[in-house]
Order: C-alpha cells, then sequence, then structure tokens
C-alpha cells in the first residue's frame, strides 16, 4: 500500500490520498507552476510503520474505479495527528454512520437547560414510562454541514431558523426548549467534535499564491473526486424527547436535548429525478393538529403510504389536504413547488404544512434571482399541468420530480433531470450552503 508522508511545513490538518494517477498529474502541475519544494513539499514514500497515524479514504482513480488508499501525515514533533473518516461516498446513501461524539443537555419541566456536554455516541438510557416512548412527546431537527473548498472552514446553514422551529414545535408540545443559543452552541460543538467525518479535506499550499492555489484545488478535484460532486455531506439531528416517567398523561417531568451526526448520501436512491405518486386516501395532518411542527408522531404517520408507494416502484407520496382532497400538502419528508409559466407556486403554510427551512431559503433565494413566487393552494390539477414540479428539504436538498402519478394518470416532467427553474434555484442555493459565493444573504455560520 502506497502512502504519502507531507513534510512538517504543511499543516497536519490538511489530508491526502495519492495515486500513482495523481502522482504524475502533481508532478506535472509543479513543474508548471514551479512549485519549490524547499517552502512546501509533497513526498511519496512506501511505509510500513504501525505507529504512525494512518487516514482512509476512497476516492475515483483517474476517474475509473474505487481505490483506498492511506495517508500517513508526520511532523517533527510526532504531535497526534487528525484522522479523515473512511467513507465510501458512492454508496454509503442516505442511512445512519456512527461516528464519534453526541451532545447531551438536560432539564426539569419548568426548568431551564442547563450547561450540556460532549459524550461519546452511544445508547441512551430512559425509563419504559418515559414520555416519549408512552406518549410521543418528542421533536427533531435536520441540518447540514459543508466542509468549505479551503479544506480549513465547516459552514453551518442557518442554525438560528432550525433553533426556532423547535422552540416553536416544544410550545406546541407542551415542552421546554433550549434557547437559541444554546441550540446553536450545541450544534456548533457536536459538528466540530465529528469534524473528520464532514466531506471534502482538500490540501493547500500556504504561502503560494491564491491563483496557484485555485489550480491545484480544481486539479486535486479533477484527480480525486473526493467526494464525488453532489454525493454527501454531514447531517446533523438534534432531538427534543420526554425523558422523564410519566403514567398518566401529561407532560414529562424531565427533558433530554441530544444532538448527533452521520455522513449522509443522496436522500433518495434514484439519484437526480424523483417518481411521485399522489395519495388521497391517507393524510400526512388535519387542521388543528401538529402537522405544522416537527414531532415525531408526524413521521410514523406516513409509513404505511410510504410503504406501499415504494412497494409499487415510486420514491414518495405526495399528500392532499384532507378536508377538499384537491391541494397539495407536502411530500412524507419535504415540500412541494410547482413551477408554470416561470411562476413558482408553493402550498402556504396554514398549520398543516411544515414551514421548511429550505422551502423559505428557496423563495428567498427565487425572489433574489427576479423570479415571480406565490404561497397560496394549489390544486393537483395544476401540478399535473405544471412545467417543472420540485421538492426542498434538508435531506433532499432540491430534488427535481421526474414525474407524477395521480388516480390512473402518469405525467413526466422534462427529461428526467432539473428543469430551468429548479436547476437556477439549486446552484445558488448550494453555492451559498458550500461557501463558493459570496453571502450576501447572511445565512451560513463559519466554523474553523
Amino acid at each position: 500500500m502506497e502512502r504519502a508522508a507531507i513534510s512538517p511545513s504543511l499543516s497536519q490538518n490538511y489530508l491526502l490520498c495519492p495515486s500513482r494517477a495523481f502522482t504524475t498529474s502533481l508532478h506535472s502541475f509543479s513543474s508548471t507552476r514551479n512549485l519549490s519544494p524547499s517552502s512546501s513539499s509533497i513526498k511519496l514514500q512506501h511505509s510500513s510503520s504501525s505507529s504512525s497515524s494512518s487516514v482512509s479514504s476512497k476516492f475515483i482513480n483517474g476517474g475509473n474505479s474505487l481505490t483506498q488508499c492511506n495517508a500517513v501525515l508526520s511532523n517533527s514533533s510526532s504531535r497526534d495527528v487528525s484522522e479523515l473518516a473512511d467513507i465510501d461516498w458512492d454508496n454509503i446513501g442516505f442511512g445512519l454512520k456512527q461516528t464519534d461524539y453526541m451532545y447531551v443537555m438536560k432539564c426539569d419541566l419548568d426548568g431551564e437547560f442547563s450547561n450540556g456536554g460532549l459524550q461519546r455516541f452511544g445508547n441512551i438510557e430512559v425509563s419504559p414510562s418515559a414520555g416519549v416512548l408512552n406518549y410521543g412527546q418528542g421533536l427533531f431537527e435536520g441540518m447540514k454541514a459543508y466542509r468549505k473548498e479551503d479544506g480549513k472552514n465547516i459552514l453551518l446553514f442557518r442554525p438560528e431558523e432550525n433553533a426556532i422551529r423547535m422552540r416553536n414545535g416544544a410550545e406546541r408540545m407542551c415542552m421546554p426548549a433550549p434557547t437559541v443559543e444554546q441550540f446553536v452552541e450545541a450544534v456548533k460543538a457536536t459538528v466540530l467534535a465529528n469534524k473528520r467525518w464532514v466531506l471534502n479535506d482538500i490540501l493547500l499550499f500556504p504561502g503560494y499564491a491564491k491563483e496557484t492555489t485555485k489550480n491545484y484545488v480544481l486539479l486535486m478535484m479533477s484527480c480525486f473526486q473526493i467526494p464525488p460532486a453532489g454525493k454527501g455531506s454531514l447531517y446533523i439531528r438534534p432531538l427534543l424527547m420526554g425523558t422523564g416517567a410519566i403514567l398518566g398523561l401529561a407532560p414529562a417531568p424531565e427533558y433530554t436535548f441530544l444532538v448527533y451526526v452521520s455522513p449522509v448520501g443522496n436522500y433518495f436512491k434514484e439519484g437526480v429525478a424523483i417518481n411521485l405518486i399522489v395519495e388521497s386516501e391517507f393524510h400526512r395532518a388535519t387542521p388543528g393538529g401538529t402537522g405544522g411542527v416537527k414531532t415525531i408522531g408526524n413521521y410514523a404517520a406516513v409509513l404505511k403510504a410510504q410503504s406501499i408507494a415504494k412497494a409499487k416502484g415510486y420514491s414518495d407520496v405526495l399528500y392532499l389536504d384532507c378536508v377538499y382532497k384537491r391541494y397539495l400538502e407536502e411530500v412524507s419528508s419535504c415540500n412541494i413547488f410547482i413551477v408554470k409559466d416561470n411562476v413558482i407556486s408553493t402550498p402556504e403554510i396554514k398549520g398543516t404544512i411544515l414551514p421548511g427551512i429550505t422551502r423559505k431559503s428557496i423563495m428567498d433565494v427565487a425572489i433574489s434571482q427576479g423570479l415571480q413566487v406565490e404561497e397560496r393552494n394549489v390544486t393537483v390539477d395544476e401540478l399535473l399541468e405544471a412545467d417543472e414540479v420540485f421538492c426542498t428539504g434538508t435531506a433532499v436538498v432540491v430534488s427535481p420530480v421526474g414525474s407524477i402519478t395521480y388516480k390512473d394518470k402518469r405525467v413526466s416532467y422534462g427529461e428526467g433531470s432539473f428543469g430551468p427553474i429548479s436547476k437556477q434555484l439549486y446552484t445558488v442555493l448550494t453555492s451559498l450552503q458550500m461557501g463558493l459565493s459570496e453571502d450576501k444573504m447572511k445565512w451560513t455560520v463559519n466554523l474553523s
């Protein structure tokens, strides 16, 4: 196995996995860019040392097969070396991969959350009569962290919005909630403690011109594709649960706020475009219920219809309102948009639809791009006549809909990929989330 020792002049936080193909490319690049090995160098060598800390990673070798390599980072003082997690971004999917740490904080019913802390990721102990187990008193949030292409900084996207939504949900569910500041600090601490699981560690040359560094990054991404574009991020799951023991129907006497993370790939296995079926018998929410908050019971309630749909080959279910059965509400785990004659429409928030943060962001991005956006009742007939349809959510980001099936009618959109409007919105949003464009919205939080 080929290993690379990186000279002490390079920061040990910068990680690299070389391959034979990359060695040739790097040599060519160094020659044309005049990189001096005396100031910053990369040396390839064979090593069998078991005392060196190693980093395993998956990458595309020359754009063909997956190859696993190990990079050994060393310096003269033999200090501890950060490790990059071993992740096969091509096959990770959207499932739990155990990471290193989680954050836990507790409070009683009438009190305030005390200072929490990090602990190793693992099982938690709760009473069989815990409120969350017996009466479903629980909420969760979904967020993502991205590593910027400079390799050093990690970005969170609008974490205050998630904190506010959790607080609103907690009020509806008779639960105390962390302050916005407590929520955000807990998320920051958890992400930084698990930073080796955040994708896109890129090695830079300190001391070289910006253009040289930029060209090297592009070369490295071309040779390595670590990870392949659009295939991963660090998913963040904050939870708020009634963990105190309670037998009678009442709010739990104690609550636990917990944050854990997992690297994830695409939410839908299909890849880009998804295929939805409109559900007219099962309903996700009712007026006056809890459809507008991110409580755990809302998601258990959609599993039956979702399972039936997936067994028939559909990606997910699109729900209609339960009163008239003709107005769009949302998909099991994301919001829905339609585009007709360059006008973007989405169901209005009225208590039965989750106020998605990606939904809100896409609307703001669309307006900033000079597009017309409407929040209103959208009929299923309008859906079938739309030029484009797409979904939004933290997990799905912006996912174009390739087809809609309603009763016995199937309608296809585009050619199984993004339409012009959804592509424009996706590009602007993800560029902001990943730090590839100037954040004029002031939405991202930078973690060094």
